[in-house]
């Protein structure tokens, strides 16, 4: 790749597209071309996402106008990216999808889940899911990526050493997930309105939430599994906090769950394990990780059952959406993993 890269990002007025721009207006090696919107072409960065005010001239194209460049991320409501794919062929050889089109490998997964076959089922399977602590090694110099969803991030990077190490029952783990109201996106509607949205404690996705696919599919790695998932919104704006319980096959205390999780993410840079024994802060909480791109995973064994409790947080949309495509987009092109994610957060806010 050229010391400087040439990027641009398709559909970059959303929550996502912002912090896609944010991050990567800090990259030594990204020189960003163009940013796209239909809604607001031909305006300024600024009048969209106003914290980027003063740190870039770039305005917004329309998408039929966006040039030829070296990388590409599609940040395009979910479908779009499968019904463009010759266009976006045409525009980048290497291509970080941040939508939910390319996620799953199976097409029949894809279609339980989904509810309708995949326009491209001979596709699936060719762009590498998006989570670096799961699939570092095969998106060195990949062309395709395909980034999680923030549900499912925060879920199969809490579970992973466990399923990983093979010590929980495969067939009862039961997750529930707080979010924030951005999860939902930028675009306003009557569950959206203030008056409705304030105060609320919400299940909107009891059962059924497609993230599940992914849950499946990166857990099970070809094993019959069963993730019983919910969802529910709360008066945040950042953040997910997934609770999941699983049932240990074995007796394992806490010292050896201690050891799994290190082992598994001793080395990872986005990853920490929270687990105090006083203090506000004992367990992950989202709250402090607002614009960072760290994954806070903690547990704790129920003393009078085989039950663990672990318990993730991240900020949806840095480690779960724009914040996970850039460590994609740095191993794809060869730069260091951390570059441009060294942001640990604020406290208090």
């Amino acid at each position: 790749m050229p010391s400087e890269v040439r990027v641009s990002i398709a559909g970059a007025s959303g929550y996502t597209g912002g912090e896609l721009i944010r991050l990567l207006l800090a990259h030594p090696g990204v020189r960003i071309q163009q940013v796209s919107s239909q809604r607001f072409a031909g305006k300024s960065v600024g009048k969209v996402h106003p914290n980027l005010r003063k740190g870039t001239d770039l305005s917004f194209s329309p998408l039929e106008e966006m040039q030829p460049c070296d990388a590409l991320f599609l940040c395009l409501p979910h479908g779009e990216s499968s019904k463009r794919k010759d266009w976006v062929d045409g525009i980048a050889p290497r291509v970080v999808d941040l939508s939910a089109d390319f996620r799953l490998a199976d097409a029949a997964l894809y279609e339980r889940w989904y509810g309708k076959p995949h326009p491209h089922p001979e596709l699936l399977g060719s762009y590498v899911y998006g989570i670096p602590e799961l699939h570092r090694e095969e998106m060195r110099g990949a062309m395709r990526v395909s980034s999680a969803g923030c549900n499912a991030t925060a879920t199969i990077l809490g579970l992973h050493p466990l399923y990983a190490a093979d010590v929980v029952e495969l067939d009862r783990t039961v997750v529930e997930v707080k979010v924030g109201s951005s999860e939902g996106g930028n675009e306003s509607g009557p569950a959206t309105h203030h008056p409705e949205r304030s105060g609320c404690v919400r299940s909107f996705a009891p059962t059924g939430h497609r993230h599940t696919a992914e849950m499946i599919q990166e857990l099970g790695r070809g094993r019959e599994i069963a993730i019983h998932f919910s969802a529910t919104s709360i008066d945040m704006v950042r953040g997910v906090l997934a609770t999941s319980h699983v049932f240990l096959k074995q007796d394992l205390d806490e010292k050896a769950i201690w050891k799994i999780y290190r082992e598994a993410y001793g080395g990872e840079p986005f990853i920490r394990i929270v687990k105090e024994r006083d203090g506000n802060y004992r367990f992950p909480e989202p709250k402090i990780l607002a614009g960072t791109n760290l994954c806070d995973v903690g547990f704790q064994r129920d003393p009078a059952s085989n039950r663990l409790v672990v318990v993730s947080a991240i900020d949806n949309l840095m480690k779960g959406a724009a914040g996970q495509a850039v460590p994609a987009f740095n191993l794809m092109c060869g730069f260091e993993e951390t570059t441009a994610l060294g942001f640990l957060g604020l406290h208090p806010i």
